[in-house]
């Protein structure tokens, strides 16, 4: 018989449909193509500085960590130093009391050795007299009375001496007593300025003076007068110096009477004083006068007469048609007066 086959419909498989990408795969994909927006990059440049900076901080917690150990060890090896010496100064000093606690008991036991020898050196002698006394007549019983007078009076010497010897020490402290009582009386008070307040008494427009008048000062009765010449050629009128006492030369202007501008000079260079001295007149009888002295009052570049250099803080007598540099200034200082003759 012949098998019946059923034919059955053949079931093709189909093959998957390829889906369409979505608009928004197509953006992420268009996105991760596409380089990164100028924003993303600043955003992860900071996030990079950010991680930079946390690191950086974290390797100066730990290096400032490491300082704080090594200085708190090192603290303490000093503070451990420190206790050690203190100890080794310690036992140095008990020690020293413990050797003058020796040297003491042993001074005291060879004192107190010497004292019984003494003693028994004095039992034996005392001994001995007494037995010699026994055997010895009247004759050796008169000599030891002798002996003993002797004695007495060299025993009586040196308490006379010893009495001297105090009563001078005692007359020695009450005058130190007394020189000590004379040196803690108290001084008698001055009133006169000094210090600050003398300093404050010298002032004039704020500054401080390095120059104060003499008890001598004195207006002149002679009209003195300074020609200023440069190049050997006058300038401007003289200088009348008969209104005062004195005139102060010097850079600065607000104090001084007669300023000299010259980058050479000091602020407050020299000063010409009129003082009241006493002088041989011409009948060769002495009287009292008022002379021009110059002083240099310790300046840098120093002062001049007749081309002389003068030393600082010292009264130099003027003289007629003298002549005075200040510095390096080419300026000359003719001194003159009216009566002198051209």
């Amino acid at each position: 018989m012949a098998r019946h086959v059923s034919e059955s419909p053949v079931r093709h498989r189909q093959s998957p449909r390829r889906r369409s990408p979505s608009r928004r795969e197509e953006s992420l994909q268009s996105r991760s193509s596409r380089s990164p927006s100028p924003r993303t990059k600043r955003l992860r440049r900071a996030q990079g500085e950010r991680e930079v900076g946390r690191s950086r901080e974290r390797e100066d917690e730990k290096h400032n960590s490491r300082r704080r150990e090594k200085s708190s060890s090192r603290e303490v090896e000093r503070e451990r130093d420190g206790e050690k010496e203190i100890r080794n100064r310690d036992r140095e000093r008990r020690r020293d009391g413990e050797n003058e606690k020796t040297r003491d008991v042993r001074d005291r036991e060879i004192g107190n050795q010497s004292r019984r020898s003494g003693r028994d050196e004095t039992d034996e002698r005392r001994a001995g007299t007494d037995d010699e006394r026994h055997s010895r007549g009247r004759h050796e019983r008169s000599s030891s009375l002798s002996d003993r007078s002797h004695t007495q009076e060299v025993s009586n010497a040196r308490r006379g001496d010893e009495e001297l010897i105090s009563e001078e020490d005692s007359i020695a402290r009450m005058r130190a007593a007394e020189e000590a009582l004379a040196a803690k009386k108290k001084e008698e008070p001055s009133f006169e300025l000094s210090g600050k307040l003398a300093e404050e008494t010298n002032r004039y427009r704020g500054i401080t003076l390095l120059f104060s008048e003499p008890p001598e000062a004195r207006k002149p009765s002679q009209r003195w007068r300074l020609y200023i010449f440069k190049d050997g050629e006058p300038l401007n009128e003289p200088l009348y110096l008969h209104r005062q006492s004195c005139y102060l030369f010097g850079r600065e202007r607000r104090v001084a009477d007669v300023p000299t501008d010259h980058p050479s000079c000091s602020k407050q260079h020299a000063v010409i004083q009129y003082r009241e001295v006493e002088k041989e007149k011409p009948d060769g009888m002495m009287g009292k006068e008022v002379r021009p002295y110059i002083m240099d009052l310790g300046s840098t570049n120093k002062t001049y007469i007749n081309e002389s250099a003068i030393e600082p803080q010292r009264y130099y007598e003027l003289f007629e048609k003298d002549t005075i540099k200040f510095g390096n200034s080419s300026r000359e200082y003719v001194l003159l007066h009216e009566n002198s003759a051209e």
